[in-house]
């Protein structure tokens, strides 16, 4: 009878490589994928070096108004390195942007040699108070930006102020109450939210309302009742609005040139004068 040797724990399995020579092939794997990435690196290099392959233009696309193409070329284009191949899109991307009126912009690569850049410019909608001499405004998706204020033709841009990050609050305020003002052929000239949360408008007839705090219905509802019943009022006394305070729970207080009103929301009173 023939008897079988018991296997022993450490014995290896028939066809496993020696360690010394697994060890080896791992080595020859690491080598050769070090030789590739050498070679890559190489070619990129040599790719990166080819006149064949510089820029040879930019083409800017987007309504320019506040910008000249020579002004874009003039401040993006020295920040721009590389050729068609190695330009990092993303800084050339930053260096457009970090134009003057410039909101966005979007740069892409055209074959063989030409760099695309869609450029928006801020749209401004208001003037945004800050230090004296400041040229910050508030474009037209709320963010406050920094360009030269000469260079607005319109100057009848509204002034808004407020605490830090708070302009997109502040335009979507001026947005609700400035066609209910228009009911009274006025102008908002200036929308300003203080540090507690209270809501004041001046108007273009030099008029500045109090309209208190409160969430953007609440105070649409006060604005949307003074301005329904207050015209009642200076057709009554003949005189024009000079301040008002709508932060009374049942109606609202107004001052007109000489006189002073204390008003509900649903008839006016008889008058006091003002010292």
């Amino acid at each position: 009878m023939l008897l079988r040797q018991p296997a022993t724990p450490n014995s290896a399995p028939a066809g496993a490589l020696p360690v010394d020579v697994r060890l080896m092939n791992a080595i020859a794997v690491l080598v050769f994928a070090l030789a590739v990435l050498s070679l890559l690196a190489a070619g990129a290099s040599w790719i990166g070096r080819r006149p064949q392959f510089a820029l040879a233009a930019v083409r800017l696309e987007g309504d320019l108004q506040r910008n000249s193409v020579t002004t874009v070329r003039a401040n993006a284009l020295p920040h721009l390195s590389g050729n068609f191949f190695t330009l990092d899109l993303g800084q050339a991307r930053a260096a457009f942007e970090q134009v003057p009126w410039v909101r966005h912009a979007v740069v892409r690569r055209v074959w063989p040699n030409l760099l695309v850049v869609a450029l928006e410019e801020h749209q401004p909608v208001a003037l945004w108070e800050g230090d004296e001499n400041s040229d910050k405004m508030v474009n037209s998706h709320g963010e406050v930006f920094e360009a030269n204020v000469g260079d607005v033709e319109d100057d009848s841009l509204p002034e808004f102020s407020g605490p830090e990050g708070s302009a997109p609050q502040v335009l979507r305020m001026y947005q609700r109450l400035l066609p209910l003002f228009g009911q009274l052929d006025t102008e908002i000239t200036a929308l300003a939210l203080s540090g507690r949360g209270s809501w004041r408008v001046d108007l273009d007839d030099g008029a500045s309302i109090q309209l208190g705090r409160g969430t953007e219905d609440e105070v649409n509802e006060r604005t949307t009742r003074f301005v329904r019943t207050v015209p009642q009022i200076l057709h009554k006394f003949h005189a024009p609005l000079e301040s008002a305070d709508l932060r009374h729970a049942e109606g609202y207080a107004v001052k007109l040139k000489g006189v002073t009103v204390a008003a509900d929301a649903k008839a006016p009173q008889q008058p006091s004068h003002s010292e």
